[in-house]
């Protein structure tokens, strides 16, 4: 028995951010002009709208997916609506988490939110700045709240990916998510709320569903046993956000969540897999929403403050889901993971847990571009390379390669080192930024397979970690 990937789908909220905008938008410090994509090659990414939570990213995109569920009128019942919570509401009817703080310390987009685990962008050249801090999550550091709240989110029997507006990648690698469509003078994007329809057709922009098989087939709900919600974000520090997200998407199977930065998606798929080939579950729906624009900071002292912060100013708000279920004969056949802690204070996100637990100032991404970069090049390429060894194939074997993706001069890097063809890769950067853990579903929603066709999967999130899974489709 193995454990297929066998659905794949991706949310990208319209509301974008350019580089220059981003620019803009920082205060105290003017940064040099076009330095942000000169050294990322990231021209927009996308934000989550203000009331937007990470549980609401990752159930906008498990919606494209699941079968619709009606109320007696037709309509979509309380448990599955998007949006921002008003007064009154209980949490699973609505939007839950913190809410956003449209000018923290002065600055124009100063925004803080739920965001854990992030790492900085590595690769980035010294006037770029190699560091990027965001804010954190408010319920976590206890730092002051806005009056609204976020709700968004991407569920999908199969793999969703979808970039939010108005938010930051919890995971806090140099993603490219940064507020869009809302970082004007106040800062503050309007609130918004996802289309609920289930197994509707691809809005305008998204990526198109894919079905491992070829043929659209809608997952009903009481056909999954198992929910993962494995994202560098979070709503808040308790319960599980996985609760969140089943409960606005009407799941009543166990949940539990999974963090490890820009590999959370990856090491629950990695999980989920363990779980079917031992019998215990034979559909499980893994799911992330990443909003680590709620950790960016905007209101900068100087230069230093400026490049400890670069990272953030990369990250892209983004959901995904990805149905892994039971298959006798196709599916995932080699899976490898490493890790060297000892870097794990390169790139950090402090604010919320024991060791900061209200201070607003450790509510911001910090990290070292430059720093992360060797710690990645210190571990080497063996991890991916024995992946080919091991199991006799090449690059060639496979219709596409899905790299995470942080900067392009470290993509070209990685590329090159690994030997990849560049026809193999799915490059997303340019246009949606760094969307953390939601980065390699996004390219698989993007990329050129087909059923049959074999996919490599490569991972590399803050901590440090890297991994690689090998699939087919």
């Amino acid at each position: 028995m193995r454990a297929r990937i066998s659905v794949i789908a991706s949310y990208l909220p319209a509301r974008t951010l350019t580089s220059d905008e981003v620019e803009q938008s920082v205060s105290g410090y003017r940064p040099p002009r076009g330095i942000v994509e000169r050294m990322t090659g990231i021209r927009r990414r996308h934000v989550a709208e203000r009331g937007q939570q990470a549980s609401d990213l990752a159930v906008a995109a498990a919606l494209r997916i699941l079968a619709p569920l009606a109320g007696r009128d037709g309509s979509q019942p309380p448990a599955v609506r998007l949006g921002p919570r008003t007064s009154g509401e209980r949490l699973g009817s609505g939007a839950s988490g913190e809410r956003l703080d449209p000018q923290a310390s002065g600055g124009r987009l100063g925004a803080r939110g739920s965001v854990c685990g992030s790492h900085a962008a590595p690769g980035l050249g010294v006037d770029a700045g190699s560091g990027a801090d965001g804010s954190a999550s408010d319920a976590a550091c206890g730092a002051a709240r806005s009056d609204a709240e976020r709700g968004a989110g991407g569920l999908v029997a199969g793999t969703v990916a979808g970039a939010a507006a108005d938010g930051v990648a919890a995971d806090g690698v140099a993603a490219d998510g940064v507020a869009a469509d809302g970082v004007a003078a106040d800062g503050v994007a309007a609130d918004g709320v996802a289309a609920p329809d289930a197994g509707a057709a691809p809005d305008a922009g998204q990526p198109e569903v894919r079905w491992a098989d070829g043929v659209a087939r809608p997952v009903e709900r009481e056909d999954i046993d198992l929910l993962i919600f494995a994202s560098a974000s979070q709503d808040m520090v308790e319960p599980a956000t996985a609760h969140i997200v089943a409960a606005k998407l009407a799941l009543t199977c166990p949940v539990f969540d999974v963090k490890n930065a820009c590999n959370s998606l990856l090491n629950g798929i990695q999980i989920a897999e363990a779980l079917i080939v031992t019998g215990a579950h034979r559909r499980v729906l893994v799911c992330t929403g990443e909003t680590p624009s709620r950790a960016i900071r905007w209101q900068v002292r100087d230069r230093a403050q400026f490049v400890d912060s670069f990272a953030g100013y990369t990250l892209s708000d983004s959901g995904a889901a990805v149905l892994v279920e039971a298959d006798a004969d196709r599916g995932i056949f080699y899976r490898g993971f490493s890790a060297d802690s000892a870097a794990w204070a390169i790139g950090t996100l402090p604010g919320g847990g024991s060791a900061h637990p209200r201070d607003p100032d450790y509510s911001y991404f910090r990290g070292d571009g430059r720093r992360l970069k060797e710690a990645f090049e210190l571990v080497g390429p063996d991890l991916f390379l024995d992946a080919l060894k091991r199991t006799g194939m090449h690059w060639d074997d496979f219709a596409m390669v899905a790299v995470h993706q942080v900067a392009l001069p470290y993509l070209d890097f990685l590329a090159r080192s690994l030997d990849i063809p560049e026809d193999k890769l799915v490059v997303t950067l340019p246009e949606h930024g760094n969307c953390a853990s939601a980065t390699l579903p996004l390219q698989l929603s993007l990329g050129p397979w087909q059923a049959g066709d074999r996919v490599a999967l490569l991972g590399l999130g803050g901590g440090i970690s890297l991994g690689v899974m090998l699939a087919e489709m």
